[in-house]
């Protein structure tokens, strides 16, 4: 495939928690490694331009996420995912993990070997997801993520409007800097999504100059990406509530898988839960994540935890996107 050449991507559009997923059917690009991870890198050297052009305006907007879905490179397993969003090619991706396989059961493009479970190659390693079905409609997706950790935590980080802030990092697919209340913070029901994204910038770039974050076992997932701000739930059966930053300007409206498992492990380091608890997180919008922590885990010098989350996605339309190398605007632009 080459950006010289016209393209009509055939898409399906969904929302997982509010949070929209846009699978791509194809075409899809070629790409070369021996594992998902090293075909993330590939797609992002080679064929990048594509990302953007689907994930930003003028064929998506700030808050857009997506996938495309490939053969697995295990013949045990169901299918392999590479997760494309505003903010580059994510390890893993909760929302639009449940979001893709919710698409690829009902529009029958995969066929499970075992009925009811999937087995899902991901840059960041081995997933395995299970389904609910109702008729021809999934009512919910489960999967059991990769292991997650707390990577540092006490760590103090100036932001101008705020003053100074506490903050740990915890790993869950991507790391996540995470804001609970604190003296200057009070919950991000005191404050506008705009305001959340103004400082999550500069709390971002702070803490990646200040700090460094690698994980242990692939030296290709570093730096903090995104920052998860803490609140207080509006739901009795909630356990916490959260608004997850990612790319520029996009504010999660899902409660966020990856950052649902990375607050697991956060709470489980400081002893707020323990191996079997379950863990309901809601998102800025009020929708629901499920949690569970099914066992620990070492991870290199870690101690960590294996996570699962379930929820459900929708499936809200269908496009045909145009790709053609005469429309100045085909690789995308942002207006930050």
């Amino acid at each position: 495939m080459r950006s010289s050449e016209k393209f009509i991507f055939d898409c399906v559009d969904a929302y997982t928690a509010g949070n929209p997923v846009r699978l791509v059917k194809g075409p899809s690009p070629e790409l070369i490694g021996a594992s998902m991870g090293e075909k993330r890198l590939y797609f992002l050297k080679e064929y990048d331009w594509i990302r953007t052009g689907l994930m930003f305006e003028p064929h998506g907007h700030d808050m857009m996420s997506g996938s495309f879905y490939f053969d697995p490179l295990d013949a045990q397993n169901d299918v392999a995912i590479l997760f494309i969003e505003t903010s580059g090619c994510l390890p893993m991706c909760g929302h639009g993990l449940i979001g893709a396989l919710t698409i690829l059961i009902e529009e029958k493009l995969i066929n499970p070997k075992v009925s009811g479970m999937i087995r899902v190659e991901t840059p960041a390693g081995l997933v395995v997801a299970s389904y609910i079905k109702d008729q021809d409609k999934v009512t919910s997706v489960s999967f059991t993520n990769v292991p997650a950790f707390l990577a540092a935590r006490d760590l103090n980080v100036m932001c101008d409007e705020l003053g100074n802030l506490t903050i740990d990092v915890s790993y869950g697919g991507n790391f996540y800097a995470i804001i609970d209340i604190q003296e200057n913070f009070k919950g991000i029901g005191s404050y506008t999504s705009g305001q959340l994204i103004r400082w999550s910038r500069q709390i971002r770039t702070q803490i990646n100059k200040d700090y460094s974050f690698h994980h242990p076992l692939d030296k290709n997932i570093k730096g903090c990406s995104h920052i998860l701000w803490g609140g207080k739930p509006k739901q009795k059966e909630a356990d916490a509530s959260n608004a997850v930053f990612y790319g520029d300007k996009a504010i999660d409206r899902s409660p966020c898988g990856t950052g649902t498992s990375a607050r697991m492990a956060q709470w489980y380091a400081k002893g707020k839960l323990k191996v079997g608890d379950s863990f309901v997180h809601e998102s800025i919008i009020g929708s629901i994540f499920t949690g569970q922590i099914k066992s620990a885990v070492s991870v290199g010098n870690f101690l960590g935890i294996i996570p699962s989350i379930e929820g459900s996605a929708r499936i809200i339309g269908y496009n045909q996107l145009i790709f053609d190398p005469e429309d100045p605007y085909v690789k995308g632009f942002q207006v930050i």
